[in-house]
């Protein structure tokens, strides 16, 4: 399907999407809508004729679990609630832990690169088929950008891509702005990527702004679109025309004008980068040939005999189960990982701790940043002191349950601990919390009870 130009959808700027001429489809993320309703400025894009194609964050389809099938549910049926011609979510793990490791769950409140190995490749195609079992349009399956990079990987990110394609079918969302983060973070090289992964198996592409602070290029969806990001569209043009090019800003939103400046921008780069007429080889025809080392061949079992060849009756199984040992190793290595960045246990072999130190401050950060969003009034309340507090408070509790859970918890730590120093402060804190908290453990509920009296004798 052509897509077009777009960008993406996001309530704090809905008018001026709107408003903005020349956008053909418009991508909005899944998580933030209502299954049963759409915001009226969507209403109104449709009616226009604007394609919204749902973009996921949360189903971690490269985590060791399988996918979670209330949120498998939760974006079928946002996809057709707005009639999408498709569904897109990212090859990345947002949570570790459980029952498979027998530990407290964790939660990233991120996307998390997966190892490119081949177990962790077994698990995700699994899992990729499982959704796509599920949800009534095609899927689609974005590159992230990463801070860290797993020891001992077997493949590369473009023979990764390939080989999922190759498994599943599944279509790609093609990150430029990610190649370019891991071209500046991991000494990826964008042009390599693009060369090994499939082009004829992208559905459609990301351009996003960032910025680079000692040496880390941040991916922060809240800065310009660069020069740098721009030449990897470039590079993915010469080798291919892409259905669809979506413009993704996220925070820090500009001025229309600055919105549609940066959507002539990516218009200008395709338009320059196109191959002559008549050069360009057809989507779908192989422009080079990619090498993807051989999967290591399974142990044989000593405990049962070798499974009879299938007769001609019996249909071939092409897409087998992964082994649960698959999956529990990965399980172990994800945890170990999600670990050490949101609960500070040691770092892993292999890992780089400096790294892992930078990953662990830009998750807490954002963690931050988020509560502030879904529960304003805490920084409302707190005043300059709120974000030192949460970093504080992040620092040694990992998120388990979602950024609103978050925010009670952070509330609910900070009235136990005696604080805000304010009895103003402590007050206002003491009732948002007693408003939104709703019943709680014993244990618990009576150290806040405690510090409620305390705040309501301030009075």
């Amino acid at each position: 399907m052509e897509l077009g130009i777009g960008i993406g959808w996001r309530p704090e700027i809905a008018h001026e999407v709107e408003a903005l001429a020349g956008i053909d489809w418009v991508e909005a993320v899944a998580e933030n809508l209502c299954a049963d309703h759409l915001p009226d400025s969507l209403v109104r894009l449709r009616e226009r004729g604007v394609t919204v194609v749902p973009h996921g964050v949360a189903l971690g389809l490269g985590g060791a679990d399988r996918p979670d099938p209330g949120r498998l549910a939760a974006l079928a049926a946002r996809a057709e609630l707005l009639g999408a011609p498709l569904v897109t979510e990212h090859i990345a793990f947002v949570r570790a832990g459980g029952p498979l490791t027998a530990s407290p769950g964790l939660e990233a409140g991120h996307l998390l690169p997966v190892p490119r190995t081949w177990d962790a490749l077994d698990v995700l195609c699994e899992n990729v088929r499982i959704a796509q079992d599920s949800l009534p349009v095609p899927l689609a399956l974005e590159n992230i950008a990463a801070l860290i990079t797993w020891p001992d990987e077997e493949l590369t990110e473009g023979q990764f891509l390939a080989e999922l394609v190759e498994r599943t079918g599944v279509r790609l969302l093609i990150d430029v702005a990610n190649l370019h983060t891991n071209h500046v973070n991991l000494g990826q090289d964008p042009a390599k990527a693009l060369d090994e992964l499939p082009v004829e198996a992208i559905a459609y592409v990301h351009v996003a702004g960032g910025v680079e602070k000692n040496g880390v290029w941040h991916d922060t969806h809240a800065h310009p679109v660069t020069a740098p990001v721009l030449e990897v569209l470039a590079e993915l043009r010469s080798r291919v025309e892409p259905p669809g090019v979506l413009l993704e800003r996220d925070d820090a939103f500009p001025p229309a004008r600055e919105l549609a400046g940066e959507l002539d921008a990516i218009r200008a780069t395709l338009r320059k980068a196109a191959p002559p007429a008549g050069s360009q080889a057809p989507v779908g025809s192989p422009a080079r040939t990619v090498t993807v080392p051989a999967a290591p061949a399974p142990a044989p079992s000593i405990s049962a005999p070798p499974a009879p060849a299938p007769s001609v009756s019996e249909p071939t199984v092409s897409a087998p189960s992964v082994s649960d040992a698959a999956r529990d190793r990965t399980a172990v290595a994800q945890t170990a990982l999600l670990s050490a960045l949101v609960a500070g246990t040691p770092a892993p072999a292999g890992f780089d701790p400096a790294r892992l130190r930078v990953q662990s401050r830009s998750l807490a950060a954002k963690r931050a940043d988020v509560v502030a969003k879904v529960a304003p009034e805490l920084p409302e309340i707190l005043g300059d002191g709120y974000r030192a507090a949460f970093l504080a408070y992040a620092g040694g509790r990992p998120m388990s349950g979602g950024y609103r859970r978050d925010a009670l918890d952070f509330a609910e730590h900070v009235l136990i601990a005696g604080g805000p120093a304010d009895p103003v402060a402590r007050r206002e804190l003491t009732y948002w919390w007693r408003d939104r908290s709703g019943s709680r453990p014993p244990g618990r509920a009576t150290r806040l009870i405690r510090a409620a009296r305390a705040a309501l004798v301030g009075r």
